[in-house]
Order: structure tokens, then sequence, then C-alpha cells
């Protein structure tokens, strides 16, 4: 595949031309891209940590990906991508030097004011923690803007956890409360085992100084936002990022839509009280 795709005029509806200048496989099927703007005439603007892009593999079409890193260097973007269909295998199939398409930053990113001086709780489930990496960054990097910081992660077995240097970094170097669980294991695993939920009783924090930011499966997310509320949290300090099939990331097509709100403009990034009741109707 080209570096240097033939994508010009870069705009909300036109993805700019864009490098692959790493590539690091976290497990299987799973890449983690760093990614370089190839033309330096196109715009670019720096994403917030919890928004997203929509990535472009030439010839085969285009799906939305949540940053999961945030390099201060201009011109640079770094994703993670999970192997799922056309889309996202022709995206970790990518090569350094190979090109793409990429329209964004989009969307509503997490609270940044929210976490201030209070204890964070993060619950994390599959490839959630990627959408969560760059907040959780943010934190470890000025251990004073929050309290405390727990992070709680789930994965469906050993051998697919995701960012495994970086949980133990936030454990060892940046002092995070850090636990992981997975669904299965063998008997060789000294961790957890069982559903992420059940580390929430388990963790300390004051609920009426907490906030939680939470992304996984949609079932997790809700039992988690449920469980954050029974221990004491308002609604309005649970955050949500939500995923559905965006196909514009500008509004336009309505493949999107929640309730009375478009994930692509409205969110990803939601409070609780905003969505619940919506959250509650099955199959939706």
């Amino acid at each position: 595949m080209d570096a240097s795709p033939d994508i010009v005029g870069a705009t909300a509806t036109t993805p700019a031309s864009y490098t692959v200048v790493n590539k690091r496989w976290e497990f299987n099927g799973t890449a983690t891209l760093h990614l370089a703007r190839a033309c330096e005439k196109d715009s670019w603007s720096p994403a917030a940590p919890g928004q997203f892009a929509m990535l472009y593999a030439l010839g085969v079409g285009e799906a939305a990906i949540s940053f999961s890193g945030l390099p201060e260097t201009p011109g640079r973007y770094v994703v993670t991508v999970r192997r799922a269909g056309a889309i996202s295998d022709a995206l970790t199939r990518l090569k350094r030097g190979d090109g793409l398409g990429l329209r964004g930053p989009f969307g509503v990113g997490w609270p940044l004011d929210s976490v201030k001086n209070k204890d964070v709780v993060v619950v994390a489930g599959g490839l959630g923690l990627a959408p969560l990496r760059p907040i959780i960054e943010y934190l470890a990097h000025d251990r004073g803007v929050a309290n405390s910081v727990s992070v709680l992660y789930g994965a469906r077995s050993p051998d697919a956890i995701l960012f495994e240097r970086d949980l133990s970094r936030w454990r060892n170097d940046a002092g995070m409360n850090v636990r992981v669980t997975v669904d299965a294991a063998a008997s060789a695993w000294r961790g957890d085992v069982g559903l992420v939920t059940t580390l929430i009783p388990e963790i300390e924090f004051r609920p009426k100084n907490s906030v939680a930011l939470i992304c996984g499966p949609e079932i997790m997310m809700r039992f988690a936002a449920e469980a954050m509320e029974d221990a004491g949290l308002p609604q309005k300090a649970i955050w949500l990022s939500m995923e559905r099939n965006m196909k514009c990331a500008v509004g336009f097509c309505g493949h999107c839509q929640f309730g009375s709100y478009f994930i692509c403009k409205n969110g990803p990034i939601f409070s609780y009280d905003r969505i619940r009741d919506t959250l509650l109707v099955r199959e939706l």
C-alpha cells in the first residue's frame, strides 16, 4: 500500500492522508498504530481524551476508532484497532510506511475538569481500555490532578490483556490502584477471576467526591454504572463512552442515533443521568 494515498483537501467529510510510522501488536488480532500526517498542508487538530477519528482503509471503507494515545508532536495520533470485520482487518494489516485516510477528531471527550481533586474510578472492559488510556495517562502524568485513581480492568483471559506494560507502570510508577480480572484463566494466573464489576466494592473512594469513567461492552457499562450508583455516586458523576455504528461522524446519516442523541456529535462520552433511561431499553 502506498505511503501517500491520493487524498487531498481534507475537511470534516474528506479524509486527510496519514502514514503508519509505528505498529505494535498488543495480542492476536489487536494492534496499536502510530500515525503521522503525510501532507503538512492538510489541517490537523489536537485530540482530547475520549474523542475518535474515522479511519479510511484504502479501497475497503471507513470505521470509527477512538484515540488510544495523544502524542504531543503535532500531526500525530495513536489508535488501537481490533480485527472484527473487513475494515478493521485491513487496518490491522497495515505495515510501517503504509497509508490510510483519517477524518477527525470528532465527538465529546472525557470531562477533564470533573476529575480535578476527586477520587477517580476507571472501569474498563476489553478494548474499552483504549479510549480510557489517554485520560489515565493524563492523570498519571500529573498525579496532583486527582486525589486518588483506581483502574479496574476486565479481560477475557490473561493473553487478552491490553496495555500490560501500561497497567504495570500506572500501578508501580504512578501509584494508582490497578486491579485486573479475567473471565477465565489457567492455574498459572495469580490475579482476580470474575466480572470487573465485582471489584468495585473492594476499592476505597468517597462517593460524594468521586467520578467514575466507564468504557467497555454495553452490558458491562450498564452494570458498572448501576454498581457505582449503588455505591453512592450521583448519576451526573458517572461517565460512559458509548459506541454505535457511526458512518458519517457529523450527524448526517443517523446510523448512530441513540434515543434523542447522535453518538458522533453529542457523544461518545455521556454522563449517566443523560442516557440512563435509554440505556435500560433492551435491544435499542
